[in-house]
């Protein structure tokens, strides 16, 4: 079995059978086009005839120049593809069910204080067209919770403002309905009739919320940019992305009372394992929980 014939089937199982999103099956494409490379380059190897001891020497030659996390992460997305091979009979076996991923230390994310990004909010130019877009983009990755796709994704068609809600699209084009506060929506609404209904909008992005200069769809790199500048300009020296404003809405919500279920649906998780691992408890939160509920503290 060739690599192209291999690759282009794996792709139609991840979108058809998987229902991945567009980003995610371009990362597990990425990971296979690695692998194929060096297969290539060093025996001409074709899929159904590379051995673990060659993805491991793969894995090796590419150790010096990425870390043990991109490491597990690429391991897994092979695993994906060789189980895609065993199902469709083209390998009597995986060879990665003989390889171990990294042991990987989690480390803890930074969490964003309320009064952080409130600084962040104030650093921002309302004087210039993009400042009141860029306050309603903050406003609702915080408000809402959402994934920076998610924003960028966002429609007019999906805001149900007199209902409370957004209709959102996560990963695998699942959609979920959010509730949005009063608060947030201001923000928004500000947007709209102040600098969005005076742009110049390209005909294909009439339904699109978030909009650049050109009146096109805002990119996840643009507001990566925009949140950069942001905490520069806010004097914040944590290690901050848009998926900070993410994780600061679950880590908010689970410090002051909301149950482990109710933010699991929110972000839109499939498993709950999942929502434990992404939300951050301080130490002292965990021994106030102690004091509070335990019989013999």
């Amino acid at each position: 079995m060739k690599w192209e014939s291999a690759i282009t089937q794996f792709k139609l199982y991840l979108k058809l059978e998987k229902q991945l999103s567009d980003n995610s099956i371009a990362a597990y494409l990425n990971d296979v086009n690695k692998l194929k490379n060096f297969a290539l380059t060093d025996t001409a190897l074709l899929p159904d005839a590379i051995s673990a001891t060659q993805i491991k020497d793969f894995i090796y030659q590419l150790s010096a120049f990425i870390s043990p996390r991109t490491q597990a992460r690429l391991l897994s997305g092979l695993r994906l593809f060789f189980n895609f091979l065993l199902l469709e009979n083209k390998i009597d076996s995986n060879p990665l069910d003989l390889i171990e991923s990294p042991k990987i230390s989690r480390k803890l994310p930074d969490v964003l204080s309320l009064e952080e990004i409130d600084q962040m909010i104030a650093a921002i130019d309302l004087s210039k067209p993009e400042g009141e877009r860029n306050r309603s983009i903050i406003e609702t990755l915080y408000g809402c919770g959402l994934r920076v796709s998610e924003l960028t994704n966002l429609h007019l068609s999906d805001l149900f403002f007199e209902e409370g809600f957004i209709k959102v699209t996560g990963k695998g084009d699942k959609q979920r309905f959010v509730p949005i506060s009063p608060y947030t929506q201001k923000y928004i609404k500000i947007y709209l009739q102040h600098i969005r209904q005076q742009q110049k909008i390209h005909p294909d992005f009439t339904d699109v919320l978030y909009l650049n200069r050109r009146g096109k769809q805002l990119t996840r790199v643009m507001i990566f940019h925009i949140i950069k500048d942001l905490v520069k300009k806010a004097g914040i020296t944590k290690q901050i992305s848009p998926h900070s404003l993410r994780h600061a809405f679950a880590t908010h919500l689970l410090e002051n009372g909301a149950d482990l279920r109710s933010i699991q649906l929110l972000l839109g998780h499939e498993s709950i394992t999942t929502t434990e691992i992404y939300l951050h408890l301080d130490k002292q939160k965990l021994h106030e929980t102690l004091r509070k509920y335990h019989p013999r503290a």
